[in-house]
């Protein structure tokens, strides 16, 4: 098992996120695939772990991890989420079945509101019944799949979506019943409801075969109707968030 972390400009973060991972996960170390970060993410992650250059694009970036281990399963965790730390049991359980090529976790995030909460429901039910996994759901797949899909296309954006369409072609992708608690920065930066009308948008985009780059670019600014919105702190002041209960243990395996 090799756990690839995607990271750019996560000083903040990336000791964090890897020491996390080291100390739940001991038998499944973490690589950082950097992506040209310009902090300190690459130092402060080699401290800890085994660090890829890599040009800019988490697809690059995953790719360039993965090819650096020779692990029989290839589990991806961003920078910004934190895995449950009964995940690995129950991944290792699911994968004993062979019709199984990979999946993903249950997703939550790290504040609360109802238009987090939907967003967390819906995207488990898209993961569960329409097979697309992002990947804030730490997206799991068997290297033998992977390889022969060519690894994440390089797109500069949707590359998991693209990703778990494909491996839902080659066999069943689950979704475990652990959760992964994701960061809610970019919904409270640009307001909750008004992102995930946004990201249909893109993903309709992307579905119509529109320029790769151009939808990216669209990410990164934002909704265009909610730009002048976003205040110094970089919350939306309508987004009512409040701060995620503690976490509830998790058990069993998905049906």
């Amino acid at each position: 098992m090799a756990i690839v972390v995607p990271a750019r400009n996560e000083a903040t973060r990336i000791v964090g996120a890897v020491t996390r991972l080291r100390r739940d996960f001991p038998d499944a170390a973490p690589v950082v695939g950097d992506g040209d970060s310009q902090d300190a993410t690459a130092e402060l992650a080699a401290t800890h772990c085994d660090v890829l250059s890599s040009p800019p694009g988490r697809a690059r970036q995953m790719n360039t991890g993965a090819r650096s281990t020779s692990s029989d399963v290839l589990w991806f965790v961003h920078a910004d989420v934190a895995v449950d730390r009964h995940a690995l049991g129950q991944l290792r359980a699911v994968l004993a079945d062979d019709a199984v090529v990979g999946g993903g976790c249950t997703l939550r995030f790290d504040a609360r509101s109802p238009g987090l909460d939907y967003l967390a429901w819906s995207s488990t039910q898209r993961a569960r019944h329409l097979h697309q996994v992002f990947g804030d759901q730490a997206l799991f797949v068997r290297r033998t799949d992977f390889e022969a899909l060519g690894g994440f296309p390089d797109l500069p954006i949707m590359e998991d979506l693209e990703l778990s369409r494909r491996l839902a072609r080659r066999g069943r992708l689950v979704v475990l019943d652990a959760t992964v608690t994701a960061s809610a920065r970019r919904f409270e930066a640009h307001g909750t409801w008004s992102m995930i009308a946004y990201m249909q948008y893109l993903k309709v985009l992307h579905f119509a075969g529109a320029d790769p780059d151009g939808i990216a670019r669209r990410y990164r600014d934002g909704p265009p109707w909610r730009r002048g919105d976003v205040g110094k702190s970089g919350a939306h002041p309508g987004s009512r968030q409040r701060p995620l209960p503690p976490r509830r243990r998790t058990g069993g395996l998905p049906a």
